[in-house]
């Protein structure tokens, strides 16, 4: 497993709850420990400009303060996306989020979509053919779903339970009958027992992480990357990230 990440990210850019001092620093921890580290580049406006209006891009070039941080989340997702088509699964430990930024609005923290920005990357390269974009998040990501209505090539699921067992079975049969050339995952911590969602555990999260990586070795090749989303706990955050990671690589 590769996780992308820049020393920018851990800069506090603006005031919300995703740009908080010391909320990725256990997550980093773990990372430097466990897995091999990259850094990413920004993203192109080629590459923005496949999934944002210009007028959308405009607006956020106007704050400094977000903006080349944006790009560089941006671009830490297509790195993680280039790693997973060399068969290595890839996690872009980045921020800010991205799955509520639509074409020519966003919200909830995000600014430029990161995983719409890799995969239609993909897709304008004839890559990959057919991609999942799994989301476990805790709210839903309207965003991703915006960007790729009515787009065949690309699958969007938010999972989602009343409880831990419910949530990893609507997983399950999600996709016990789906095929793709790539997993793409917006993964979000943020329903963790000790994070605002209170529903999963650690433990669930390597079970997502299994479940995805198995897939993937089913049917992508092995072809697999995900970018964090929400998550608010640093410690659980950094925990279930953990997890997770562990999750997919190993059958």
């Amino acid at each position: 497993m590769k996780v992308v990440f820049h020393e920018r990210f851990l800069e506090y850019y603006t005031s919300d709850p995703a740009a908080v001092p010391g909320r990725l620093d256990p997550a980093l921890a773990l990372a430097k420990e466990h897995y091999s580290l990259v850094s990413p580049y920004p993203c192109t406006e080629e590459q923005l400009l496949r999934v944002h209006n210009p007028s959308h891009i405009a607006h956020i070039r106007a704050d400094q303060s977000v903006y080349p941080i944006a790009l560089l989340a941006a671009g830490a997702a297509v790195e993680a996306s280039r790693l997973a088509m060399a068969e290595e699964p890839a996690f872009a430990l980045c921020r800010p989020p991205g799955h509520h930024a639509s074409p020519d609005s966003c919200w909830g923290f995000c600014y430029f979509n990161n995983v719409a920005v890799a995969v239609k990357e993909l897709l304008a390269l004839e890559m990959v053919k057919k991609v999942l974009i799994v989301d476990f998040d805790l709210h839903y990501g309207d965003g991703t779903a915006n960007i790729f209505n009515n787009i065949q090539a690309v699958t969007y699921r938010h999972l989602k339970g009343q409880n831990r067992e419910a949530f990893l079975e609507n997983l399950l049969e999600f996709i016990k009958n789906e095929k793709a050339d790539l997993v793409a995952v917006s993964a979000g911590f943020d329903r963790h027992i000790k994070d605002w969602g209170g529903l999963l555990t650690t433990e669930d999260y390597g079970k997502i992480g299994h479940m995805l990586g198995e897939f993937a070795r089913a049917h992508c090749g092995g072809r697999i990357f995900a970018a964090l989303e929400g998550g608010y706990n640093a410690r659980s955050l950094g925990d279930a990230f953990d997890a997770f990671c562990r999750g997919v690589e190993n059958p």
